[in-house]
């Protein structure tokens, strides 16, 4: 590694109501890979967008090389050699690969564009990566494993000397995270400064040389090597506490059934699924990336039309075309992209928080009436422990764990038979997981039968009292706890996959 490149020296943030960041210093040295990890709403994206020149910060050098810089905007951070690489990547898809690798700089005469000249160029910067992606492609047409490449490539193209990534493999499969080990790897041979931020702590040991924790805005540590550091250290580091079992299981008897599911197919379901889940039960849904877990939660709730089949809560035939027939029959889902799907990033906390049972008190059915509601947001704000500085705060501006835990305070507001929990966990922390499962028992052992859909088997194993396993759009197998192992979960979720691939994606 050589000698520090990027410098941290006393950057501050300041919100209305929150300091955001507060005195952060460390340093980062050309060719080394160096990870940013701390709780939801710590300040790691702050200091990500203090970075890329989206936020001015309020005291405090950032300085690269020996040069201290002050971005006005993010142009100017692009010209001084820094790429963030944002968890939503910043593509357009209706644009080709080529044209998104050098949209805002395409070479030109006199206003009129060279493509054969930027196809060779895009060409050049893929193989570069080692990727074989044709840059006439429509990037809407590609994986987001593929997607993230091209922004890479953007940011080579840029010459880029400062590489950010923030929560890269939230949504990549095992073999893409892989190829996106190996280019990082490369991007450290060539001498780029990387900033990894990932709540995956097993990420962090494989991929990164030295890490920086941040605790409420706060340093709390900074490891010149990340070699010999065990997994606790880090989490109490975080967190400010020992957490010793994060899954924490909770063992119960479940009662009757009240979710039962037949034969019900449409689209992204290839064979018609039949389930049931008890009252206090705690079932999980595994299986890799496109294997119609999230298509079959929405047929349930009536986010998608269902081509044949039938949903019973409590021995009671519901039809759901539309999610509000489901909510009101007690079915309540938590969308696996919540940003998309989940919030109104535009609106306050507590309108979000208030938006589905605001029905329960409003007067005479179209009279919002406030002061519930102001009471109604307070009770769960506290109840779920959800940071914000007020309850007019705007949701978006929350951290993505305290952002899910508006969601499930919604729903909270409600009179819950079902809730399906679609990546509950998704980019949170191991703090704020913890926080979350202890609410998943707090549903069940209230006698609400809860599904919990998750790509983390860690997570599978750890909470659930049975789960399904999809394949390819249909459910292949109910495995008890008792019998669910990792090597078991993983070989049914792969269709024919010979012994030695099976240990690899392991």
């Amino acid at each position: 590694m050589g000698s520090p490149y990027l410098q941290f020296d006393s950057v501050s943030k300041n919100f209305p109501g929150v300091r955001a960041l507060d005195e952060v210093s460390f340093a980062v040295p050309e060719g080394s890979v160096h990870a940013l990890i701390g709780e939801n709403g710590a300040g790691k994206s702050t200091l990500l967008k203090v970075l890329s020149g989206l936020y001015k910060p309020d005291g405090g050098r950032l300085i690269l090389g020996d040069q201290q810089q002050y971005f006005r905007s993010t142009s100017a951070a692009i010209r001084a050699g820094v790429a963030v690489i944002y968890q939503e990547l910043q593509l357009v898809p209706e644009l080709s690969v080529a044209e998104n690798i050098y949209l805002g700089h395409l070479p030109n005469k006199m206003g009129w564009v060279h493509r054969k000249q930027i196809i060779r160029a895009a060409a050049r910067q893929m193989e570069n990566l080692g990727e074989r992606i044709n840059p006439r492609a429509k990037v809407g047409s590609l994986s987001i494993g593929q997607r993230q490449m091209v922004e890479i490539a953007k940011s080579l193209a840029r010459d880029a000397k400062v590489i950010a990534f923030d929560e890269p493999t939230s949504s990549l499969s095992a073999r893409e995270t892989e190829r996106l080990f190996t280019v990082i790897n490369q991007l450290k041979r060539q001498g780029k400064v990387v900033l990894y931020v990932s709540h995956r702590l097993e990420e962090i040991f494989e991929v990164c040389d030295s890490a920086t924790v941040l605790r409420d805005g706060k340093l709390a540590h900074t490891y010149a090597s990340i070699e010999g550091v065990s997994r606790d250290d880090l989490v109490t580091k975080m967190v400010g506490r020992s957490i010793e079992d994060i899954f924490n299981y909770q063992p119960r008897s479940p009662g009757g059934e009240v979710l039962q599911v037949q034969n019900l197919q449409g689209p992204g379901i290839s064979q018609p699924a039949s389930f049931s889940v008890r009252s206090g039960e705690v079932v999980g849904f595994f299986g890799l990336v496109g294997a119609g877990r999230t298509e079959l939660m929405k047929l349930i709730y009536g986010a998608r039309k269902a081509d044949h089949g039938r949903v019973f809560v409590d021995g009671q035939a519901l039809r759901a075309t539309h999610p509000q027939q489901a909510i009101r029959a007690g079915i309540m889902l938590c969308p696996e992209d919540r940003k998309k799907e989940g919030i109104i990033p535009i609106r306050s906390v507590m309108e979000n928080l208030n938006i589905s049972g605001r029905r329960h008190f409003s007067r005479m059915g179209f009279f919002i009436n406030e002061s519930r509601e102001r009471a109604n947001a307070k009770q769960h704000i506290q109840r779920l422990a959800i940071r914000t500085p007020s309850l007019g705060q705007l949701v978006m501006n929350l951290s993505g764990g305290n952002q899910q835990k508006v969601i499930l305070a919604r729903w909270l507001s409600e009179q819950i038979k079902v809730i399906l929990l679609d990546e509950p966990t998704r980019g949170i922390d191991v703090g704020a997981k913890s926080e979350i499962y202890s609410i998943i028992y707090e549903l069940a052992n209230a006698g609400i039968a809860v599904v919990v859909v998750s790509s983390e088997l860690p997570e599978v194993l750890g909470v659930c009292d049975r789960t399904y396993v999809m394949r390819e759009g249909a459910i292949v197998a109910d495995i008890p706890r008792s019998e669910a192992t990792q090597q078991k979960l993983v070989s049914l979720a792969l269709p024919s996959t010979p012994a030695g691939q099976l240990q690899e994606s392991l």
